[in-house]
C-alpha cells in the first residue's frame, strides 16, 4: 500500500474530484433503479418476481466481490485495479441499459455489481492516503457525501430520468461520468506498487462467497417463500451458516488468508464495523419504505416522491460539512452520539406519521434525519482508521463497505417481512369489526351504503379501506423498529478510543 506523505501528492483536488465521481456512480446504482422497476417490468415483459432480480443480482455480486478488494489492490496495484473496475462498471452499465430480456439484464447487473464492488473501498483508501492525518476529517466528509447522498438521491434521480426519458437512462447516465473519472485517474492518480508474489486464498474466498451468496438469497427470497416453511430457504440458511463458519475458521487458522485476522484486534475498527452495520440497516431500509409509503398511501406521483426525499440528502451534506470542518477540534464520538440520538428521534417521529402529514413537518423531519446520518457516518469514517495500521486500510475499507451492504440487505429484508406480517395482523383485527352486528355498516346512512359488506361493491370498498389502514399501522411499526435498531450503537461508540490516540 502507498504510504507516501500526503503533502507530496500532486493534483490532490483533481484526484478527489474523480474519486467522488466514481463513488457516486457506484452507490447511486444501488437505489437509482428502484423507482424504474415497474417500467422495466413492462419493457422486458417479465413478472414482478423476476424483475426484483435486477436489484438482487447487483447486491449479491457486489457483496461477494467486496471482501477480496484489499488483496486484489495489493496484488495488482491499486491504480490498475481501479482502472479495470471503472472501465468494467461503465461498460456493463451501458449493456444494462441496452438489455432486451430479463436474462440479459440480470447477467449484466451481476457483472456491474462485481466491477463496482471495489470502487467505494478503493476510493476511501485513496482519500486516506492522499490527505495528511490532520485533514482526514475533511477528506472523509468529502468522500462521505458520495456514499451517503448517493443512496438517498438515487430515487430522486431515477424518478426524474424515468419520467423525463425512459428507464434505460438510469444506466446510460453512468457513461459521461465514467469517462471523466477514468481520464482523470489515469492521468493524475499515482501508481502504487504491485506485489506479484502474493497468492490468492481461493479456499477462503469460495467459502465466503458461498456464505454471502446464500445469505443474500435467503433474505431476498424469504418473504416470498414464507421463510422457513420453504425448503429453498432452509437450504440457503444452512449453506449461509456453513459458508460463514468455514470462512471464520479458515481465516484464523490459514497461513495467509486474504482478510488478515489482525485487523479485528483494533478496537476502534471492530466497533466501527458494527456501527456501520446498524447505519446501513437504517439508511437503505428507511429509503425503501419511504418511497412506496408516499407513492401508495400519500398519493404522490413518482417525480414528487423523489423530490420529497431530497431534503434528507441536504441534511446529510450540511452535517458532513460541519463534521469535516470541526472534526479536528471536537471529539468525534460526541458528533456520532449526537447523530445517533437525532436519527433515533426522527425515526420515532416517523412512526407517528399518517399519509396526510403536512409537507412542512415531513421535510423538517427528513432534514434532521439526514443531519443525524451525516454526523454518524463522517466521524465514523475517521474513527475507524484512527488506530488502524496503514497496511490494513484497503482491507478495512472493504470490510466496512461489506458490513454496510450486509446491514442494508438485512434491514430491507426485516422491514419488508415486518411490513407484510404486521399488515396482515392488523387487517385481521379490523375484520373483526366488519360483522353483521356493527350498526355503522348497516342501515340507510351514507357510510352504511358505501361500506355495506352485504354487497359486492361495499365488501370491496371495506376491504380496501382496511388494507390501507393496516398498511399505515405496519409502516409505523417498521419505523419504530428502526428506532430501536439505532439506539444500541451508543454502546459501541463508548468502546472507541478518542481520535489521536494513535495515528499511522
Amino acid at each position: 500500500m502507498s504510504t507516501a506523505p500526503a503533502p507530496a501528492v500532486k493534483h490532490r483536488a483533481l484526484i478527489t474530484g474523480c474519486v467522488m465521481i466514481a463513488t457516486l456512480m457506484q452507490v447511486l446504482d444501488s437505489t437509482i433503479a428502484n423507482v424504474a422497476l415497474p417500467y422495466m417490468q413492462g419493457s422486458l415483459n417479465t413478472t414482478l418476481d423476476q424483475i426484483t432480480w435486477v436489484l438482487t443480482s447487483y447486491v449479491i455480486a457486489s457483496a461477494i466481490m467486496t471482501a477480496p478488494v484489499g488483496w486484489l489492490a495489493a496484488r495488482y496495484g491499486r491504480k490498475n485495479l481501479f482502472m479495470v473496475c471503472l472501465i468494467g462498471f461503465t461498460v456493463t452499465s451501458m449493456l444494462c441499459g441496452a438489455a432486451q430480456t430479463i436474462e440479459q439484464m440480470v447477467v449484466m447487473r451481476i457483472f456491474q455489481g462485481a466491477f463496482g464492488a471495489a470502487l467505494v473501498p478503493l476510493c476511501q483508501a485513496i482519500m486516506l492516503d492522499i490527505y495528511p492525518v490532520e485533514k482526514r476529517s475533511q477528506a472523509m466528509a468529502i468522500w462521505g457525501l458520495g456514499v451517503m447522498v448517493g443512496p438517498i438521491s438515487g430515487p430522486t434521480i431515477g424518478g426524474y430520468l424515468t419520467d423525463t426519458y425512459n428507464w434505460r437512462w438510469v444506466f446510460y447516465v453512468n457513461l459521461p461520468f465514467g469517462l471523466i473519472a477514468l481520464t482523470g485517474l489515469a492521468l493524475f492518480l499515482p501508481k502504487a506498487e504491485a506485489n506479484r508474489t502474493m497468492r490468492f486464498d481461493w479456499t477462503g474466498f469460495l467459502v465466503l462467497a458461498l456464505g454471502l451468496g446464500a445469505f443474500q438469497l435467503m433474505l431476498d427470497r424469504g418473504q416470498e417463500q414464507d421463510w422457513f416453511t420453504s425448503r429453498e430457504i432452509i437450504v440457503e440458511a444452512v449453506l449461509a451458516g456453513l459458508g460463514l463458519y468455514l470462512f471464520a475458521v479458515h481465516m484464523f487458522t490459514a497461513e495467509r488468508p486474504f482478510i488478515p485476522p489482525a485487523i479485528f484486534r483494533d478496537r476502534n475498527f471492530t466497533s466501527a464495523m458494527f456501527v456501520m452495520f446498524s447505519t446501513g440497516m437504517v439508511l437503505l431500509a428507511s429509503s425503501t419504505l419511504l418511497a412506496p409509503y408516499l407513492q401508495n398511501l400519500g398519493g404522490y406521483p413518482v417525480m414528487t416522491v423523489g423530490l420529497t426525499m431530497a431534503p434528507r440528502g441536504m441534511g446529510t451534506m450540511v452535517a458532513m460539512i460541519l463534521a469535516g470542518k470541526y472534526g479536528s477540534r471536537v471529539d468525534q464520538r460526541l458528533f456520532m452520539t449526537t447523530g445517533v440520538v437525532v436519527l433515533a428521534t426522527t425515526l420515532f417521529a416517523m412512526s407517528r406519521w399518517t399519509p396526510d402529514i403536512s409537507e412542512h413537518e415531513m421535510i423538517v423531519t427528513l432534514i434532521f434525519q439526514g443531519f443525524g446520518m451525516g454526523w454518524i457516518f463522517n466521524p465514523l469514517s475517521v474513527m475507524a482508521y484512527t488506530t488502524l495500521p496503514a497496511q490494513y486500510r484497503a482491507d478495512g475499507a472493504a470490510l466496512l463497505s461489506l458490513f454496510r451492504n450486509i446491514g442494508a440487505a438485512i434491514g430491507i429484508s426485516i422491514t419488508s417481512f415486518s411490513l407484510t406480517r404486521n399488515a396482515q395482523i392488523v387487517h385481521g383485527v379490523l375484520t373483526e369489526v366488519a360483522t353483521p352486528f356493527n350498526r355503522l355498516l348497516h342501515g340507510h346512512g351514507p357510510v352504511a351504503k358505501l361500506l355495506d359488506p352485504g354487497t359486492v361493491h361495499g365488501a370491496a370498498a371495506l376491504d380496501q379501506l382496511m388494507n390501507r389502514e393496516a398498511l399505515i399501522v405496519a409502516y409505523s411499526d417498521d419505523f419504530l423498529l428502526m428506532t430501536w435498531v439505532t439506539l444500541p450503537t451508543l454502546f459501541m461508540l463508548a468502546m472507541m478510543r478518542r481520535a489521536g490516540a494513535r495515528t499511522t
